[in-house]
C-alpha cells in the first residue's frame, strides 16, 4: 500500500511511495526524490519524430515529440507499484529495491520525461566527463557520445569555422565520454541505468529533468552522508580500475611519431635529465597524410608498411625494457578499407553490416573510409582481443596504448545481434573496453600493461584503467583549451573514474592554431600533477613546437617530468586510496570540504588526493592567480615553503611556478617539502 503519513520519515535505504495532499511522493530513506501533483506530473510520455545527422562522428539531434501525455490521475497497484491514468492505464511506477522502473503503457509511445525533486540552491554534478562545466545546475547535457568539437564555443570564430565544415564545432556539453548520471548537494545520486538517448535538464531550479529516448526507464539511487562516500557508493556501483602500475607514475611518457628516429629523439630527453617511464609510438603501423594532419594508417598489424617505419621493432622494444623504459602504441575499432586486415575481417564477418544489405557499412573518417568491427558479435570480441591487442601488439612487447574513438557507431547500421544502434551507440565504448581489457588479461598484464580511452559511457569503469582527456586545442580558450582537462578529470571522477590525464601540449591544431611556448610550458605544469604525465606531437607536428624544439622546452619537460616521478609514492597512496575507498586521485574541492558551498563551482584548481592542492595556470598571459585554501589550518607553499591561512589568497604564479599547496601535517609532507629542491634542478 501507498504510505498515509508523511510524518513517518524513518531513516533507510528503501525507495518507497507516500500519498501526499494532492499527488504522492517518492522517497528514498529520508530524502524526497520525486513529486507528483495534478498540475505539475512526475511523468511526461510522448511518441518521439527523431531527425539525426552524422558526419565524422560529429551528431545532430533533434525531436518533435507528439501527442504529449501528462498524466494527472493515479492509483495504487500494489505496495511498489503506481500507476498514472490518463482516461486509461498510461505509465507504470515500479519500486525494484533501490531502483525505480518508468514504463510507458501506451503504444507507440517511446519517449519518457521524468521530473525528480530539486531543492532551492541545490548543486547538482556528474554526467560523465564534462568538459566545460563541473556544476551542472542551469543547463542541459545531452548524453550521447561523440566527437566533442573543435571550438565548443559558438561565439568563437574557429567554432563557426569547423560547424561550416562538418558538424564538427562542437557545444559545451559535446563529450567523448557522457554518462547519465548525477550527484547532488544533498549527498544523493541517480542513475539512468539505460544506454539509448536521454538528457539530464537542470535548466529549471525546481526540478532535476530525465528526458529518455525508450518505451521504459530504470533509475538507481545513491545516498550517503557526504560526497566521499557518495562517490565511493558510485564507484562500487560501477567498478574499480586497477591500481596504475609503477613505470607510468613513475617517469613521464614521451609521444614522439617520426619513425625510427623517435628513439634517438627520446635520447635527447633522456639527456636533458627526463625521468621517462615510456616512449609513445602511435604511428607504430604507418601513417597516413591527410588535409587535416598526420594520420595513422588503421591497419593493426606489423607488416611491410610498419617495418618500413619501425624497422626492427620488437628489438628495440626490447632494448628499451632492459633501461626501464616501456613502449607505447596505438589502436582503435575500425579497420581502413585499403589495410590488409580489410578483406579478412569481412570474409569472417566482423564488420556491422548496411541495413539495406549485406554490404560492409563503411564510415568516412576523413579522406579515407573504414569499416566498423561488430562488437555485439562475440567472435568478433574475441579475435580483436587475441589476434589484434594479443599476437600483434601484446606478444611484441608492447606495455600500453591508446584505444582511441569508440563514438563512432553509425544509428543506421545492421548488428549482429539485432540490437537498435541508437541503444548500441552508447554502448560501443563500453563494449571497446572490454574488448581491451580481455586482451590484457588474457596474457596476465591486468596492472602492469595500461591503455587509455576518451570515449566512455555508463560502465566503462569496470574496464578501463584511464582515461585521458580528448582532443583539446592547442590554445587556453575556455571551452577547448588546456582549462577543460581540470574540468575532465574533476567530473569523470565523481562517477567512478579514479584516473585521468590529458595530452601534454594539447592536440588539434587547425586555421592557423598553433602552440605557444608559453602553453607548453604551462601544459607541462599541469600535467606534473596528474597520476600519469603524457606529451603528444599533435595532429599537425610539423607545424607545431615540441618539446624537444628548444633547449628551453626540453628543459621545461624535464624538470615537471622529475617533480611528477618525485611524487611517485603519493601517487601509490591515491592508488591504493582508490582501490580501497573509489576515491579519485583529483578531486574537486567540496569532497572533502562539503559544508562551503562556495566551493561547489570551484573547478579551475584541484585537490590532489587530501593533502596536494593545485591551482595551475590555464589563462594565457597570467603570472598571479587567485587560489582558494580550504578547510581549518594552514596550508605550505610547495617552492618557496611560505605558509597560508585558509581563504582566498592572490598568490603569484610567473611560468616555472604554478601555484602548489600542501598540509604541514600530511604524512607525506616531508616528500613534498623536497619538491622544492627538484623544481630547482
Amino acid at each position: 500500500m501507498v504510505q498515509k503519513s508523511r510524518g513517518e520519515r524513518k531513516q533507510g535505504v528503501k525507495l518507497r511511495f507516500f500519498e501526499s495532499r494532492d499527488g504522492f511522493e517518492l522517497r528514498f530513506g529520508s530524502h524526497l526524490v520525486l513529486r507528483h501533483v495534478s498540475d505539475c506530473p512526475a511523468v511526461v510520455i510522448a511518441r518521439g519524430a527523431p531527425s539525426i545527422e552524422m558526419y565524422r562522428g560529429n551528431y545532430r539531434i533533434d525531436d518533435s515529440p507528439e501527442g504529449i501525455i501528462r498524466c494527472a490521475d493515479w492509483r495504487a497497484d500494489g505496495a511498489d507499484m503506481l500507476l498514472l491514468d490518463a482516461g486509461e492505464p498510461t505509465v507504470r511506477l515500479g519500486i525494484e529495491g533501490r531502483a525505480l522502473r518508468v514504463e510507458a503503457l501506451r503504444s507507440g509511445y517511446d519517449r519518457i520525461t521524468t521530473r525528480f525533486f530539486a531543492e532551492p540552491g541545490e548543486a547538482v554534478w556528474g554526467g560523465g566527463e564534462q568538459m566545460s562545466y563541473l556544476m551542472l545546475a542551469g543547463r542541459r547535457f545531452p548524453m550521447w557520445t561523440s566527437e566533442p568539437g573543435v571550438g565548443r564555443d559558438k561565439s568563437t570564430e574557429l567554432t563557426r569555422i569547423m560547424d561550416a565544415e562538418g558538424m564538427a564545432g562542437g557545444d559545451y556539453w559535446n563529450s567523448n565520454y557522457p554518462q547519465p548520471t548525477f550527484l547532488t548537494s544533498r549527498w544523493i545520486a541517480v542513475h539512468l541505468d539505460d544506454f539509448g538517448y536521454s538528457v539530464l535538464d537542470f535548466s529549471d531550479p525546481a526540478t532535476h529533468r530525465v528526458d529518455y529516448w525508450g518505451t521504459q526507464a530504470r533509475f538507481e539511487f545513491f545516498a550517503a552522508d557526504g560526497p566521499a562516500e557518495l562517490v565511493g557508493r558510485l564507484s562500487t556501483r560501477f567498478g574499480r580500475q586497477p591500481a596504475l602500475p609503477d613505470w607510468a607514475i613513475g617517469g613521464a611518457i614521451v609521444g614522439l611519431k617520426s619513425g625510427a628516429s623517435s628513439f634517438e629523439r627520446l635520447e635527447r630527453f633522456l639527456d636533458a635529465g627526463a625521468v621517462v617511464g615510456g616512449l609513445w609510438c602511435e604511428d607504430w603501423a604507418g601513417v597516413r597524410e591527410t588535409s587535416f594532419g598526420r594520420r595513422l594508417f588503421w591497419d593493426w598489424v606489423r607488416g611491410a608498411r610498419s617495418e618500413q617505419r619501425y624497422p626492427d621493432l620488437r628489438t628495440r622494444i626490447a632494448a628499451l625494457e632492459e633501461r626501464g623504459i616501456r613502449f607505447l602504441a596505438y589502436v582503435n575499432p575500425y579497420l581502413a578499407v585499403d589495410g590488409t586486415l580489410f578483406e579478412q575481417a569481412k570474409a569472417d564477418g566482423h564488420f556491422c553490416l548496411r541495413q539495406d544489405s549485406d554490404e560492409v557499412y563503411l564510415v568516412d573518417f576523413g579522406e579515407f573510409y573504414c569499416g566498423v568491427l561488430d562488437f555485439t558479435r562475440a567472435a568478433t570480441r574475441d579475435w580483436f582481443a587475441e589476434h589484434i591487442l594479443g599476437r600483434e601488439m601484446l606478444d611484441n612487447g608492447i606495455a600500453g596504448w591508446m584505444a582511441d574513438f569508440g563514438e563512432y557507431l553509425p544509428t543506421d547500421v545492421r548488428l549482429a545481434d539485432g540490437s537498435d544502434p541508437m541503444e548500441a551507440h552508447n554502448r560501443w565504448p563500453v563494449l571497446w573496453a572490454e574488448v581491451n581489457a580481455r586482451a590484457v588479461a588474457s596474457r596476465g598484464k591486468t596492472g602492469e600493461a595500461l591503455f587509455f580511452m576518451r570515449a566512455g559511457f555508463s560502465g566503462v569503469q569496470a574496464h578501463c584503467p584511464l582515461l585521458w582527456a580528448g582532443d583539446q586545442s592547442v590554445d587556453f580558450t575556455r571551452h577547448d583549451g588546456i582549462g577543460t582537462v581540470l574540468t575532465g578529470a574533476l567530473s569523470a571522477g565523481l562517477v567512478g573514474n579514479a584516473y585521468s590525464h590529458s595530452d601534454c601540449g594539447g592536440y588539434t591544431s587547425l586555421h592557423g592554431n598553433v602552440r605557444t611556448e608559453e602553453l607548453m610550458q604551462r601544459w607541462c605544469e599541469l600535467a606534473a600533477f596528474a597520476p600519469v604525465m603524457r606529451s603528444h606531437e599533435g595532429n599537425r607536428p610539423d607545424d607545431n613546437l615540441q618539446y624537444d624544439s628548444t633547449a628551453e622546452l626540453l628543459a621545461c619537460f624535464a624538470r615537471w617530468s622529475r617533480v611528477h616521478a618525485h611524487l611517485a609514492p603519493y601517487v601509490r597512496h591515491l592508488c591504493d586510496e582508490a582501490q580501497e575507498t573509489g576515491l579519485p586521485a583529483q578531486r574537486p574541492l567540496f569532497l572533502h570540504y562539503p559544508d562551503d558551498p562556495t566551493l561547489f563551482t570551484v573547478q579551475d584548481q584541484y585537490l590532489y588526493g587530501a593533502d596536494l592542492l593545485v591551482a595551475p595556470v590555464v589563462e594565457q598571459g597570467i603570472e598571479r592567480r587567485s587560489v582558494v585554501l580550504p578547510g581549518k589550518g594552514p596550508w605550505r607553499h610547495c617552492w618557496t615553503g611560505e605558509e597560508f591561512a585558509p581563504g582566498v589568497h592572490q598568490i603569484p604564479a610567473p611560468i616555472g611556478m604554478p601555484p602548489v599547496f600542501f598540509r604541514p601535517d600530511s604524512g607525506f609532507a616531508p616528500l613534498f617539502g623536497r619538491l622544492a629542491e627538484i623544481w630547482k634542478q
